[in-house]
This record gives structure tokens, sequence and C-alpha cells, in this order.
């Protein structure tokens, strides 16, 4: 049986930043019994996650009352200096939580890149022994999360709602900055992982209709170009400053919009994904040369910091390091 609904968000997480990788994360969900016009002849929007899933909410987290909170993962990030959690703990609940719904929860940072198809860059600081899991949360709590997650998923009036897949994909600084160099821009790193993304989504088969919504980072309003590589056959709906609109009938729908992942269940996801993988990689970045230095304060790999921790770091840093660290944009 085939799914009524392919319900799709993708965000990034590290497109700033001068250190550590760049990482796009797809959230995508099965919805059954939808159809784009209802009853009466009127279009139907694609439900709203946050209000058919009884387990989960947007809301800041004082607020959420002991729910999963899914949202923008730079509100769910807390402080490093965060003394009672760990700065990942929220970030980590619901990323940890809806894997929970379609199998086991990882037990280690390499079966997490593993499981959602997040590349690890061959280089030394990213090496090193498996990371246990969860870094910030209680695992017998997750499996209670996962399995509240999923009661709420099966119980969505007019059909369920199911994780079809959660993945990320990385671009290392040496292919970010190879990509760069060939394309004379940096918005071509994330239009090779976007295209990924998308390339896969059309790849999977039974669905009846398809709707995804990508974060827009810039002011850029024109995707044709890559879209099309990807679909031959879409119609441009709106390309303004508001939002970027494509279809090919009732089959499929793709929107670009800025602040997506406020407004957008999977998108939000995605967001999260997204950051609990770079986050956990630069962990495994800071370990490395952490160990080679005593006393090296760890670094995000935002421009301002990465800059302190390049002076920081400078005498450990061997002859090839900096070029292989830093990226030219």
């Amino acid at each position: 049986m085939g799914m009524s609904l392919l319900y799709a968000g993708l965000d990034e997480a590290g497109y700033g930043p001068m250190l550590g990788p760049l990482c796009v994360g797809r959230a995508a969900f099965s919805v059954e019994g939808w159809s784009p016009v209802g009853e009466d002849g009127e279009p139907r929007r694609v439900p709203d996650l946050w209000e058919v899933l009884s387990s989960v909410t947007a809301k800041a987290r004082k607020e959420a009352k002991g729910r999963i909170v899914v949202a923008d993962s730079k509100k769910l990030k807390l402080p490093s200096s965060s003394v009672r959690h760990h700065p990942l703990v929220h970030l980590e609940r619901g990323v940890l939580a809806m894997l929970g719904t379609v199998g086991e929860i990882p037990k280690t940072d390499l079966e997490l890149f593993e499981m959602l198809g997040a590349g690890v860059e061959d280089r030394a600081w990213f090496g090193g022994e498996p990371i246990e899991l969860p870094v910030g949360s209680d695992r017998d709590l997750l499996r209670i999360d996962s399995n509240g997650l999923r009661s709420a998923m099966e119980k969505v009036v007019g059909g369920g709602v199911g994780l079809v897949d959660l993945k990320v994909h990385t671009m290392g600084v040496g292919e970010f900055n190879e990509t760069v160099r060939t394309h004379g821009t940096k918005a071509a790193t994330t239009a090779q992982l976007l295209f990924e993304h998308l390339r896969e989504i059309k790849g999977i088969s039974g669905v009846d209709h398809t709707r995804i919504v990508i974060d827009r980072q810039s002011g850029r309003t024109h995707y044709m170009n890559l879209l099309s590589r990807v679909w031959d056959d879409l119609q441009v709906l709106e390309e303004s400053d508001r939002a970027s609109r494509y279809a090919h009938g009732n089959a499929l729908g793709v929107l670009l919009v800025s602040k997506a992942d406020d407004g957008y269940f999977p998108v939000s996801l995605a967001s999260m994904a997204a950051k609990y993988v770079r986050e956990l990689m630069m962990g495994r970045f800071n370990r490395y040369w952490g160990g080679r230095m005593t006393g090296l304060k760890p670094t995000a790999g935002y421009v301002q910091d990465a800059r302190r921790w390049l002076v920081d770091a400078e005498d450990v840093l061997g002859d090839g390091d900096r070029e292989g660290l830093v990226r030219i944009a």
C-alpha cells in the first residue's frame, strides 16, 4: 500500500563557520489518508504535525510540560557553559526519540552517523574511538519518549503518521573549499547537498503526493536551476521575497521560505538532526586537538572564535593542517 503524502523538510547547520563540516538535514514523514483536495472540493493544506501529535511541541522548553520539543535548532542548543544540563540535551532528545520510533536508538556517535548517512571527513581530528550516546539524556527515558511518540503518530485521525527517514548529508572542509573554487560561490556547497537530498526524495516509491519545504537561507528567489536537475517538468508558482514555490500538478509541491525551521515540523526536525551531527563532529574535533595541547579551549568553529582557536592552537598545527582545517569562504 502506498503512502498518501510524503511530507519532507530540509535545513542546514554549519554554513557560516570557518571550521568543521557543513551539514544539511532531511526529515520525511508519511501521512496516510491525506488528499490535496477536500470533500468540499477546496484545496487542503498539509497537516500541522505539532497540532496532531500530542507528545511534541514547538513551545519554549519551560512551557513544554514534559513533551518533546521540536523547533529551530538554534533555540534548543544550550550554551556551552551550561552546568545543569548538557548543551545538546534538547536537540538529542528530539532526534533520538524520533529515530526510536522506527528502530533502535544508536548507542554511539558512529552508529548515529551511519544511521543518518552522515559521512565523516577522513581527517585525524574526526577519528578516534566511538563516543557513547546519549551524551546528555537517559537511554531508558528516551525509549519511553519513543514509545509515546510512536503511539501519538499511530493515533492521528484520518490516517497514521510515520517517520520515513531522517538523514544528514555532510561536506567536510576539503570538499567545501574545492566546491567553492570550482563554482566560484559559497552557495554551491549547500546547493550540492540539497540536490543529493532531493534526488533521494524523488527515489522514494509508492507515494501519491509529495510536499517538500526547504529553509531559504539567503535573498535568492530563483531555484529552478537546482530543482530542474531533479525534476524536468516543474511549474513556477511564485518566486518572490516572500517565498519560492514550484509544483507538478497535485503530485509534487516544493516550497522554499525563510525561517521554515520555525514554521514547518519536518524542517525543524531536519534542522535539529543537522545541528546535532555537526556538534558531535565538533566534539570529536575538540577531543583530538585538546589531547594534543593541554588547556586548549574548545571551539564550535564560528568565525570569531575560530580565529581565536587558530592562534591558540598554532604550536600544535602541522604544516598541512591549516589548509585542511580552514574554509576559504
